[in-house]
């Protein structure tokens, strides 16, 4: 399951990074090699779901809670926004989310 989740959270930062860039580019910067960091984040990501070991319904359902916890966590060390005693624990019922999820798909494949 650490290996899962592993892969979860570094699709999920590509996946942040690459539209985080796109928006600085379109917004803020304008500059070209930022347009390019932001697709080739965006690239990474697309590769890295593919390499999820099970029914892609199943991969996104357990990302998604991994995406949420690497969004607020973004929020939070990247926007520098402080996080409030119930989103660390909407964090923690994600994560525990994706690890019931996760946990299911071995029963899922017999």
């Amino acid at each position: 399951m650490l290996r899962v989740f592993f892969l979860f959270t570094l699709t999920a930062i590509a996946e942040i990074a690459g539209c985080y860039l796109f928006y600085v580019w379109l917004r803020r910067d304008g500059n070209w090699w930022v347009l390019m960091a932001s697709l080739a984040s965006l690239v990474l990501f697309a590769w890295l779901l593919t390499l999820h070991p099970v029914a892609t319904g199943r991969v996104y359902a357990a990302y998604g809670a991994v995406y949420v916890v690497v969004s607020v966590l973004w929020l939070n060390l990247v926007d520098r926004s402080s996080l409030s005693g119930l989103e660390w624990a909407g964090l923690l019922l994600a994560l525990a989310g994706m690890g019931l999820m996760v946990s299911g798909w071995t029963i899922a494949h017999k």
